[in-house]
C-alpha cells in the first residue's frame, strides 16, 4: 500500500512538472494563519517522507527537461509578463571598479543543494537592507524553511515559526515583533527580492515585516509602490522557480521542507564569471571567493 501510494505522488510530480498549472495569484503578500494543518507529529512521518521523495523526483524530472516546466508560457507567468525594459543589469557587465553588496543563500531541497545570489540595494532601502544584513550576521535566517511557493508569482520565506515542524498552522504569521518603514521606490520586476508585509486594513503605513522577504518570480506593476523592494537576484532565479512548482498544500506551503541553510552577504568587486558549463539562459555565475571555505578558495583557484 506504501509503495502504491509513493507510486501516485511520484506520478502527480512528475506530471506537474511537465504541464505546469499556473495558481491564480493572491492580491495580497502578507502573512496568514493556515486554515488546514498539516499534521507533522514525526519528522520522520511516512507523509513527509512521501512528499520529500515527490520532491526529489520532481526537481530531477525539471533539471533533466532542462527547466522546461517552470519556463512554460500561461498568463500571468514569470515567461508573459517578463518587460525588456526592466531585466536586471547583466552581473558580467558590471563595471570593474563598481562594488556591490551581494547575498549568497544556500538552499537545501528536492535531495539537492542551490546557490541564490542576490544583490542589495542600500542607497534605495537603507534601512530594510541594514535590517537583513543583520539578520543574516547573526545566523538568524539559518534553518529557516520557505513558507509560500506559487507557481508563476513568489516564494517567500524568513518567518523564525518556521525553525518549528511542529507549528506549521502559524507559518507565515512570525516576524512581527519588529517592522521596518517602508522604503518603496523600486519595481517588481522578475527575480525582485522583497519584504512581506501587513494589509494597509491594519498597517496603513505599510511598513515591511521584520524578517520576512519573497522572490517575484514575475513583472507585477500592479504591486508597485506598495511593498519595499530591497534586492535583485542575480543568480540562481530558476532555483527559485523550481521551489515555486514543489508540491504544496492548501495554504501554498511546501509539503516536503525547503530550507535556507545559510545566507552570507559579502563585497563583490567588478563583474561576476559566468559558469562555462552553465552558460545560457538562467546561466549561474561564480559564487565569489569571499563566500567560499578555504579548501573550496583553493580548489577553485588551482581548478
Amino acid at each position: 500500500m506504501k509503495n502504491l501510494s509513493l507510486t501516485c505522488l511520484l506520478a502527480i510530480g512528475c506530471h506537474a512538472a511537465l504541464n505546469a498549472q499556473q495558481l491564480k495569484a493572491p492580491d495580497k503578500l502578507q502573512p496568514t494563519v493556515a486554515e488546514t494543518p498539516l499534521s507533522t507529529a514525526s519528522p520522520a512521518s511516512a507523509v513527509e517522507k512521501l512528499a520529500e521523495e515527490a520532491q526529489k523526483s520532481l526537481y530531477q524530472s525539471v533539471d533533466k527537461a532542462g527547466g522546461a516546466a517552470s519556463s512554460k508560457s500561461t498568463p500571468g507567468s514569470s515567461s508573459s509578463m517578463r518587460l525588456p525594459s526592466q531585466r536586471p543589469d547583466d552581473p558580467s557587465q558590471w563595471a570593474k571598479d563598481s562594488v556591490r553588496k551581494i547575498a549568497v543563500m544556500d538552499v537545501a531541497f528536492g535531495g539537492m543543494r542551490e546557490t541564490v545570489m542576490i544583490e542589495l540595494f542600500p542607497n534605495d532601502a537603507p534601512q530594510t537592507v541594514s535590517n537583513f544584513i543583520d539578520h543574516c550576521d547573526s545566523g538568524f535566517y539559518n534553518g529557516l524553511a520557505f513558507h509560500r511557493a506559487i507557481e508563476g508569482f513568489l516564494v517567500q520565506g524568513g518567518d523564525p515559526l518556521t525553525s518549528d515542524e511542529s507549528s506549521r498552522e502559524k507559518w507565515g504569521t512570525g516576524g512581527e515583533d519588529k517592522t521596518i518603514p517602508a522604503e518603496i521606490k523600486r519595481p517588481h520586476r522578475i527575480g525582485a527580492v522583497a519584504m512581506a508585509r501587513r494589509a494597509d486594513k491594519v498597517n496603513p503605513d505599510r511598513r515591511s515585516n521584520g524578517s520576512q522577504f519573497y522572490v517575484s518570480l514575475g513583472n507585477y506593476g500592479a504591486i508597485d509602490g506598495k511593498y519595499t523592494v530591497f534586492g535583485q537576484v542575480v543568480s540562481g532565479l530558476e532555483a527559485m522557480k523550481r521551489i515555486s512548482i514543489m508540491p504544496v498544500d492548501a495554504n501554498d506551503c511546501p509539503i516536503a521542507r525547503i530550507e535556507i541553510k545559510s545566507i552570507k552577504v559579502i563585497y563583490q568587486k567588478g563583474p561576476m564569471q559566468v559558469q562555462p558549463e552553465l552558460a545560457g539562459e538562467g546561466q549561474h555565475y561564480s559564487k565569489p571567493d569571499s563566500a567560499r571555505g578555504f579548501v573550496s578558495r583553493f580548489l577553485h583557484r588551482v581548478w
